[in-house]
């Protein structure tokens, strides 16, 4: 009992000290950046009522609105007249689905529709736990493909241990390059991204967090570019998948070897106060047997003196 209060206490106070740490990054790396962006926008907003003296504060925020309104609907204003992919055919429709049912939720389109709604609801109700169902069941594969390495090394007389890590070494190996080393390079060629965001990108999708501040295709001209970035998502969650459930499992142990020290570090200091115990126990009883057998044998001397003090008895005829 004392050891599972312990585990869970160490558990409890190390995620709030991994969310606390994150908070405190992000707030030291993002905060300034955002207000100099507020501080920037406000002097545009002025400097433009400055030019536009018809214009009223009042007007110029209502024009905000309508634009915050059409990038929420995911309609790029900049290019309005332009021959444009809609947001809601085929393959764009495919790519929403697909962030539907892995629970990504990018945030940059969404049904405005009460139909559209409600279908999403219930559509979501059956899709997520499908989603689960072909994850574990394409982990399976993976794990399976990982296995059969394994036991082909084994077979040529490599130990355990390091088959094991051979194999964890490929896994990790093989995943990082087909889903986030290489995609990022086919974003940077079309999205026109840096290498480094198409890495977070890749990695903000797999990992299901969906931000929406990048997503793929709002200007690639090939329909088929999103169909083919939901299939890349799927598998490559299956593999995150996997990570993540070795990284829980590093963990787990983790937590097991420091309980386990903890339980013989306590074990220990009760044997060290059990035997402190018993040795003192032990003093004290041969003190008490050596002073017992002091006065056993004064009590002897005085008897013999006793008797020779005294007469001898008559004997009775």
């Amino acid at each position: 009992m004392a050891g599972r209060r312990f585990r869970t206490v160490l558990l409890v106070l190390g995620y709030l000290v991994y969310l606390l740490m994150g908070a405190a990054v992000f707030q030291a790396l993002e905060q300034q950046y955002e207000q100099e962006i507020k501080r920037k926008t406000d002097r545009l907003k002025q400097l433009f009522l400055k030019n536009f003296t018809c214009l009223s504060d009042e007007a110029v925020e209502t024009f905000v609105e309508m634009v915050n309104e059409a990038v929420r609907s995911g309609v790029n204003l900049l290019e309005t007249n332009k021959t444009t992919l809609s947001n809601w055919d085929f393959s764009t429709s495919f790519f929403f689905v697909g962030s539907v049912v892995t629970t990504i939720g990018y945030g940059h389109l969404a049904p405005r529709t009460a139909g559209g709604q409600m279908f999403c609801v219930v559509f979501a109700t059956f899709g997520i736990p499908l989603n689960l169902i072909f994850l574990n069941h394409m982990g399976k594969i993976l794990s399976s493909w990982t296995e059969r390495l394994g036991k082909r090394l084994y077979s040529r007389g490599m130990d355990k241990k390091r088959v094991k890590f051979l194999t964890i070494v490929f896994f990790l190996v093989v995943g990082i390059l087909l889903f986030l080393a290489l995609p990022p390079l086919l974003f940077c060629a079309i999205e026109h991204w840096s290498y480094r965001e198409g890495v977070y990108y890749a990695f903000i999708t797999l990992s299901t967090i969906g931000f929406g501040d990048y997503v793929v295709g709002l200007k690639a001209q090939k329909s088929y570019y999103r169909a083919l970035v939901a299939v890349w998502i799927l598998f490559g969650m299956a593999w995150l998948a996997l990570l993540f459930n070795l990284l829980t499992t590093f963990y787990k142990d983790t937590e097991k070897k420091i309980s386990k020290v903890h339980q013989k570090r306590k074990a220990a200091k009760a044997n060290k106060s059990s035997t402190d115990g018993s040795e003192l126990s032990k003093a004290t009883s041969e003190d008490f047997g050596i002073n017992m057998a002091t006065d056993d044998g004064t009590l002897q001397d005085d008897i013999l003196c006793l008797k020779e003090d005294l007469p001898e008895a008559e004997t009775c005829s």
